[in-house]
């Protein structure tokens, strides 16, 4: 595969048949008809997205959002979806996960013959069909179903906040870190002024 280089990749769903509706909308079956479709790709920007969906959500109108992605784009669709469900509270969430068939075609990499080959023919061509998971993440205003496989419910403590923080112990360039030479602390010399250790 050194010589030769991807030039394309064409996804198919699999079972065959177009999805109606765009991305994610065959998985659900009672998808409210002006819900939002967020195709999430390798190279996407996850600002870019999230600045279009959360904008289309806080409209009364929008009451779902699909966000879809397959191969590597996996990893930042679940971004997504956990960003923007600590930007909204109250979000329930259905996930799908299922497989997407992908035919990637690839070119030999120098412009001229490749070994063996005549001039005047065209150049040599590959093409891989893989299988890729894909998924598919519904976000909705509304409740769902909760019986439904891959239903979440909405996180009662939205927001960064709601994670309890550990306290910090602040220290001055010299001191040891936590755990190291404590009995040494313990100990003060004579004549040095004490340290008010606070958590």
């Amino acid at each position: 595969m050194e010589t030769f280089r991807k030039v394309r990749s064409e996804e198919a769903p699999v079972g065959g048949g177009a999805e109606e509706g765009g991305p994610g909308s065959g998985l659900f079956g009672d998808l409210a008809p002006g819900a939002v479709h967020m195709r999430v790709k390798e190279g996407s920007k996850i600002r870019n997205l999230l600045a279009f969906a959360t904008a289309r959500m806080a409209q009364p109108a929008t009451r779902a959002i699909v966000f879809s992605g397959c191969g590597r784009a996996t990893t930042k669709t679940v971004t997504c979806a956990e960003i923007l469900k600590r930007r909204l509270a109250g979000l329930h969430q259905v996930t799908r996960l299922r497989y997407r068939s992908v035919r990637e075609v690839w070119q030999s990499l120098p412009p001229g013959p490749a070994p063996g080959q005549k001039p005047g023919e065209p150049v040599a061509s590959l093409s891989v069909l893989k299988n890729v998971p894909s998924l598919a993440i519904l976000l909705s205003k509304d409740a769902l179903d909760p019986r439904q496989l891959g239903y979440q419910p909405p996180n009662p403590h939205p927001g960064p906040s709601s994670q309890p923080t550990a306290p910090v112990c602040k220290r001055s360039r010299g001191d040891p870190a936590t755990g190291e030479g404590s009995a040494k602390r313990a100990h003060t010399e004579p004549g040095a002024a004490e340290e008010n250790w606070t958590a």
